[in-house]
C-alpha cells in the first residue's frame, strides 16, 4: 500500500511528500476526499461510513518499554502497518504516524510519543487537523480486566482508571463516545505492584497468546473500518469472550 494513495486530496499530498519528519505542520486544515468503501454483505445492516479513521495505539516510546504489557497498543499499530503496507515515518503532533488505507477507506495510524499519561495531547490535535469525527477515533490499549490475549471492541466507554485513556477523554472535551479495541493483559499476580506488572515483559506463554491476539485484532480492525459495528464485530466479541473456555 503506497503512503500517498490516489484517493487522498491533492491539498493533502504536499505535506506527505515534502515535509521533513521533524518539521511542524502548518495550521492549514486538510481533509480526505470522499471514497467508496466496500459494500457489506446482504445480511449486514450496518451503514458504511465514507470518512477516514484515526487508529491510535497507546504506549510509551523508547526501547525500554518495547514488549511490555503497557505497550500492546503500540504493537497492534505496528502489526496493522506491516499487514497493510503503511509506513510509520512521519512525526506530527507529538506522534509517529502513518497514512494509508484499509480497502479503499483512508486510515491514519498513530503512536503517541508523549508518554502514556499524556496521550491525549497527541491524539486530540491530530483528530482536529485531519477532521476525523469522534466515532472514527479507534483507541487501542491494554486492559487488565480481560484475561491475557482476550480482546474486546466497544463503541464507547469510560477510562477504567487507565491513565492513557483518561488523558484522551480529557483532551476530547470529556467526550467518551469513541470506539476502543481493548487487549487483555490480565491482573498482577498476588501482591505484585501494578506499575511493575504493566512495565514487565510477557512470559513465553503470554507472548504466544498476545501474538495470536494481534492477528485476530487485525481482522477486527478491518471489519470495523469497512463495515462499522456490524454483526462481524458482535461475532468477534463473542468468540473472544469464550476463547479460553474448554468444552
Amino acid at each position: 500500500m503506497a503512503l500517498t494513495p490516489s484517493f487522498l486530496s491533492s491539498s493533502f499530498l504536499p505535506y506527505l511528500t515534502s515535509a521533513s519528519p521533524t518539521n511542524r505542520p502548518s495550521n492549514r486544515r486538510v481533509s480526505f476526499t470522499r471514497v467508496a468503501a466496500s459494500v457489506p454483505e446482504p445480511t449486514e445492516l450496518a451503514k458504511v461510513e465514507y470518512t477516514p479513521w484515526l487508529i491510535a495505539g497507546l504506549g510509551n516510546p523508547g526501547t525500554k518499554y518495547q514488549g511490555t504489557r503497557h505497550n500492546v497498543g503500540f504493537e497492534m499499530i505496528d502489526f496493522i502497518s506491516r499487514a497493510e503496507g503503511i509506513a510509520m515515518n512521519t512525526i506530527q503532533s507529538k506522534s509517529l504516524i502513518g497514512i494509508g488505507s484499509i480497502g479503499e477507506v483512508p486510515i491514519l495510524l498513530v503512536k503517541p510519543q508523549s508518554y502514556m499519561n499524556y496521550s491525549g495531547e497527541a491524539i486530540s490535535p491530530l483528530a482536529a487537523y485531519y477532521q476525523v469525527p469522534l466515532r472514527h477515533i479507534l483507541l487501542v490499549y491494554d486492559e487488565m480486566s480481560l484475561p491475557n490475549g482476550v480482546m474486546r471492541v466497544q463503541p464507547k466507554g469510560g477510562h477504567s482508571h487507565h491513565n492513557g485513556v483518561k488523558s484522551v477523554i480529557e483532551h476530547l472535551d470529556s467526550n467518551r463516545n469513541f470506539p476502543r479495541l481493548c487487549i487483555g493483559i490480565g491482573n498482577p499476580p498476588g501482591m505484585m505492584d501494578m506499575r511493575a506488572f504493566l512495565l514487565q515483559k510477557f512470559s513465553s506463554e503470554e507472548r504466544q497468546q498476545i501474538d495470536g491476539a494481534l492477528e485476530q485484532g487485525l481482522e477486527a480492525v478491518r471489519t470495523l473500518v469497512l463495515r462499522g459495528f456490524s454483526r462481524g464485530i458482535d461475532r468477534f466479541n463473542l468468540v473472544q469472550k469464550y476463547k479460553y473456555h474448554k468444552v
